[in-house]
């Protein structure tokens, strides 16, 4: 099963003094390098701070966009981790040893794989 890991923090990297950054990134090094080994990593990335976002809306057939997520709570989605995992269980044992997980959080969903979604996935596939 696959499963999105999404990392949710008080402060992004940006936002850090350079030494705890330094020393973040090289936490998210080993520990990528450790997931690759084991057959759970499927893709990864981090995100620039909130202030880059822009959040999209459609009512009524017209399109607004606004600054930012501008979410009322003071974690801010950091990046994420795409996984492979038996279950949940093992799921939840590979995000505990993201580095952010010491720092925020990290939700674990699990990603849709079932018949209408394969399908409308497929429509958009090449040929």
């Amino acid at each position: 099963m696959k499963f999105l890991c999404l990392i949710c923090a008080e402060k992004v990297m940006e936002q850090m003094p350079a030494a705890e950054s330094e020393k973040h990134f090289a936490e998210y090094v080993e520990f990528t390098t450790r997931i690759r080994d084991s057959g759970h990593y499927l893709g990864c990335n981090r995100l620039l701070p909130p202030d880059s976002a822009i959040t999209v809306r459609v009512r009524n057939g017209k399109i607004s966009t606004t600054d930012g997520p501008w979410v009322e709570t003071k974690e801010q989605l950091g990046g994420y981790y795409l996984i492979e995992a038996r279950d949940l269980n093992e799921a939840i044992r590979v995000a505990a040893g993201i580095p952010g997980a010491a720092k925020g959080c990290v939700e674990v969903r699990p990603v849709a794989d079932d018949a209408q979604t394969q399908q409308v996935l497929a429509a958009g596939a090449a040929p």
